[in-house]
């Protein structure tokens, strides 16, 4: 299914495409090397510093389901809904200090956004569906990824294999078909100063 995206401006179709679905195939698993494929993308990302204070905890359901379902089970109950097809799991978290000189890394969170999207582009140039959430209980996530404090938990991503529409709930078909929508470019990019919009 393509929901691109109606812009104001010509982007490139990988773009266009990205969207963040929420009806997956359950009865299709993600391979380990197309995961190492949505990671080495995310290694790419830039960073201040070259720093790649990144860090990712990935659960795939096929190779050990037990592990998928304690942190399936950190998610909000609205998340769960729709994630119980999603075949893999991806926590993001963002490393608080340089690894360079262990200073506070301000930029982390921002450069770790990066290492996400590029995980999403990935996934959608490969046929997938990648979808990020902050619905979680990061004290439970934590427990269950056994990750320090030294790191912010950032964000969830599910992945895996769109469903066909024809599989779909009408509830989850007026879910999926719903228009996308975004503020104009005027109301978020502005032009030499605050205020004043690009277009």
């Amino acid at each position: 299914m393509k929901k691109p995206a109606i812009t104001q401006a010509p982007i490139h179709e990988l773009i266009a495409n990205r969207w963040s679905g929420r009806a997956y195939d359950a009865s299709k698993p993600v391979g380990r090397e197309q995961v190492l494929s949505l990671l080495e993308a995310s290694r790419w990302a830039s960073s201040c510093y070259g720093d790649q204070p990144w860090r990712f905890v990935v659960w795939n359901r096929a190779h050990d389901s037990a592990a998928w379902q304690a942190a399936f089970d950190c998610l909000a109950p609205g998340n769960q809904g729709w994630v119980k097809d999603a075949p893999v799991l991806v926590l993001v978290a963002a490393d608080t200090l340089f690894n360079h000189n262990s200073q506070p890394n301000r930029w982390a969170q921002y450069d770790t956004g990066a290492a996400a999207i590029n995980l999403c582009l990935q996934a959608e140039a490969s046929g997938l569906m990648a979808h990020q959430m902050g619905g979680f209980d990061l004290d439970s996530m934590r427990l269950v990824a056994g990750v320090p404090q030294q790191y912010t938990l950032m964000a969830m991503i599910a992945v895996g294999y769109p469903a066909e529409p024809a599989t779909f709930t009408p509830e989850v078909s007026e879910r999926e078909n719903a228009p996308r929508k975004r503020r104009s470019l005027g109301e978020l990019f502005f032009d030499g100063c605050w205020g004043n919009p690009v277009a």
